[in-house]
């Protein structure tokens, strides 16, 4: 993977957090980035993490969800102290993220967004989420993604 590392890798390496890397081919005409991860991986779908960016009453928020269902909007608002969520525009996800779409990562970000992860991550010994580019994800403990997130645990699936 020489060459080929991101802010994610960077931070982990740092940070000395145990974790494996999964490359695969990531094929741009797959509907689903997440799914493709878990086929592509031949993992269970509900241990990949999506990484989403929504505007919390003005403010740029993530959320981090299985990519087996939805992120739902009213309780990441609540989840981070908000009233209203929505969608962030792709441009300013990826903006302050300094990640692609489908390659966004919830490590290493840009600018340090508040982070809130889906709560049935702690069920898993290890979850997967974007290492920080389409095609490679990162293996993880959830409560490793957790403290170097500074993240918030919370229901926001739908």
């Amino acid at each position: 993977m020489a060459g080929k590392g991101t802010l994610a890798t960077a931070l982990l390496a740092k940070q000395k957090v145990a974790h494996i890397l999964h490359a695969y081919d990531h094929d741009p005409k797959h509907e689903s980035y997440g799914l493709e991860a878990a086929e592509a991986l031949g993992i269970e779908p509900d241990r990949v993490f999506k990484t989403l960016v929504a505007d919390v009453d003005g403010k740029l928020t993530v959320g981090v969800v299985p990519v087996t269902g939805q992120l739902d909007l009213k309780a990441l608002a609540a989840a981070a102290g908000g009233k209203r969520a929505k969608m962030a525009e792709a441009a300013a996800a990826q903006r302050a993220t300094g990640y692609v779409l489908g390659g966004i990562s919830p490590l290493g970000q840009r600018s340090r967004l508040p982070v809130v992860i889906d709560a049935t991550a702690e069920k898993f010994e290890t979850i997967y989420c974007s290492a920080g580019r389409r095609g490679l994800e990162v293996e993880l403990a959830p409560a490793d993604l957790i403290r170097l997130t500074g993240a918030t645990v919370a229901p926001i699936r739908a």
